[in-house]
C-alpha cells in the first residue's frame, strides 16, 4: 500500500516503558500522551493491557482522554488479552488492536514451543478475535529479522485474509543490517499476493546501534508505518529514535521523498519532557536532540559555521526547536570564535589589544574546559 506519507507509530508509553528503571505514573502518562498528540504522531501504543491493573488503566484513560489520534494496546495472540484490550480501548476515538507471535525458529521452539502451522494458525485465529472488536489491527511476527523468509511470507498471507490492516516485522533483537531489512520488508510486499491490503510497520531495536538505520532501510523497502520512542528508550539498548527517524526523512527528501505529520519544532521540548519524566538522560553527543548537535568547539568548525552555518550543520537548529547553534569557547577554538563571542558580549578591540587577549584566553582555556563569559570578563578586565 504505497504512498507519500509515513505513519509515526510512538511506544514510548509500552515498549519505552519497558526501559530497566522506569516507571511512570498516571498522571506522566497522561502529561506524555498530550504532547505526543501535539507533536503530531499518529498512532500512541498505550500498554499492554492485561499485564497488570495500572496497565489496564493507563490504556483506558488515554484512550477516553486523548483526541485526534489512535490509541493501541498490545497483546499475546490469546482471546483473554484481546477481550481486555478491547474493552480497555473502549473509549477510544480511534482504537487498534495489536497481536501476534513470534516467527524465527528460535521463537518457535524455545519460546512458544509450537510448529510453524501451530502458530500461523493461533495466530490467524487472534487476528479474527481482534476484528471482532475493531477494524485496526495490526499483527507483530516477532523475531521477524532472524525468521526465514517463506515462512514470513505465508503468516503475513494468512493474516491479512483474515483481517490485519497493518503487519509488523520487528527485528526484535536488533540483528539485522540496513540493506537485509529493506530486503525483508520489499521481499514480503513483492512476494505475498494480498501485500497491498496492509501497510507494513519497522519496529526495530539497538543492539547493534542500528536501530535508525535498519528503520530507513524498512521504509525503503516499503514500509509506510514506523515504530519508535521518543529519545530512543526501550528495553536493552533501546528503540529506534522518534526525532531521527523523522528529521531523517525531512533532511533526506531527495532520497526517501515522504512526509510525516511530526511538527518538527516540537522534538526538543518533547525530548526534554520524556528525559525529565522517565529520568532517561540524553547522552549529550545524542542526534538530533543531544544537548552538543549543535554546538562547536573546534577552532575550525567555529570558523566555517559563522562564515555560513551549513558548511557543518545540515539541521538548522530552529527546526527541532533550538534557539540557535552554540559556539563552545575552548583551547581549540581559534581567533574567529572568540572574537564572535566577545563581539556578542559588546567588546570589539583593535588588533594588537585582541591578540594580547587572546594569548590569556588560550592559557585560561588550557586549565579548563570550556571558557565561559564570566572569565572572558576578568581577561578583559
Amino acid at each position: 500500500m504505497a504512498s507519500n506519507h509515513v505513519d509515526v507509530f510512538d511506544t514510548t508509553l509500552r515498549d519505552g516503558e519497558q526501559s530497566p528503571g522506569v516507571r511512570l505514573n498516571m498522571e506522566q502518562k497522561l502529561k506524555i500522551g498530550h504532547q505526543l498528540v501535539s507533536l503530531g504522531v499518529n498512532i500512541i501504543e498505550a500498554g499492554f493491557p492485561i499485564s497488570s491493573p495500572g496497565d489496564f488503566e493507563s490504556v483506558n484513560t488515554l484512550a477516553r482522554e486523548l483526541k485526534g489520534v489512535t490509541i493501541c494496546g498490545l497483546t499475546r495472540a490469546r482471546d483473554k488479552d484481546i477481550d481486555v484490550a478491547a474493552e480497555a480501548l473502549a473509549p477510544a476515538e480511534r482504537r487498534r488492536i495489536h497481536t501476534g507471535l513470534g516467527v524465527s525458529e528460535n521463537h518457535l521452539q524455545h519460546k512458544l514451543r509450537m510448529s510453524e502451522d501451530q502458530a500461523l494458525e493461533t495466530g490467524v485465529a487472534a487476528v479474527r478475535r481482534a476484528r471482532q472488536y475493531t477494524d485496526d489491527v495490526e499483527y507483530f511476527m516477532e523475531d521477524s529479522g532472524r525468521a526465514k523468509p517463506e515462512y514470513v511470507y505465508r503468516v503475513v498471507e494468512a493474516v491479512i485474509a483474515a483481517g490485519a490492516t497493518v503487519v509488523n516485522v520487528p527485528d526484535t533483537t536488533g540483528y539485522t543490517f540496513p540493506t537485509e531489512y529493506r530486503d525483508l520488508i520489499a521481499g514480503i510486499i513483492n512476494n505475498v499476493p494480498n501485500s497491498d491490503k496492509a501497510v507494513f510497520s519497522c519496529h526495530c531495536h539497538n543492539d547493534l546501534g542500528m536501530a535508525t538505520a535498519n528503520t530507513l532501510g524498512g521504509v525503503l523497502g516499503g514500509a509506510r508505518q514506523v515504530e519508535v520512542t521518543v529519545n530512543g528508550i526501550g528495553e536493552r539498548a533501546g528503540n529506534t529514535s522518534l526525532e531521527e527517524v523523522v528529521i531523517a526523512l525531512h533532511i533526506r527528501r531527495d532520497i526517501f521523498g515522504l512526509d510525516t505529520t511530526i511538527q518538527h519544532a516540537k522534538l526538543l521540548e518533547t525530548s526534554r519532557m520524556v528525559s525529565e519524566l522517565t529520568g532517561m538522560l540524553v547522552q549529550r553527543n545524542k542526534a538530533v536532540v543531544g544537548a552538543n548537535a549543535y554546538a562547536h568547539s573546534s577552532g575550525i568548525h567555529q570558523d566555517g559555521v559563522l562564515k555560513e552555518r551549513s558548511t557543518y550543520e545540515i539541521i538548522d537548529p530552529t527546526l527541532v526547536g533550538a534557539e540557535r547553534s552554540e559556539i563552545i569557547l575552548t583551547a581549540r577554538s581559534g581567533r574567529h570564535g572568540l572574537k564572535h563571542r566577545l563581539n556578542q558580549l559588546g567588546f570589539d578591540f583593535p588588533t594588537d589589544r585582541f591578540e594580547e587577549v587572546y594569548t590569556k584566553f588560550l592559557e585560561v582555556a588550557d586549565t579548563k574546559t570550556e571558557v565561559r563569559d564570566e572569565d572572558l570578563y576578568e581577561l578583559v578586565r
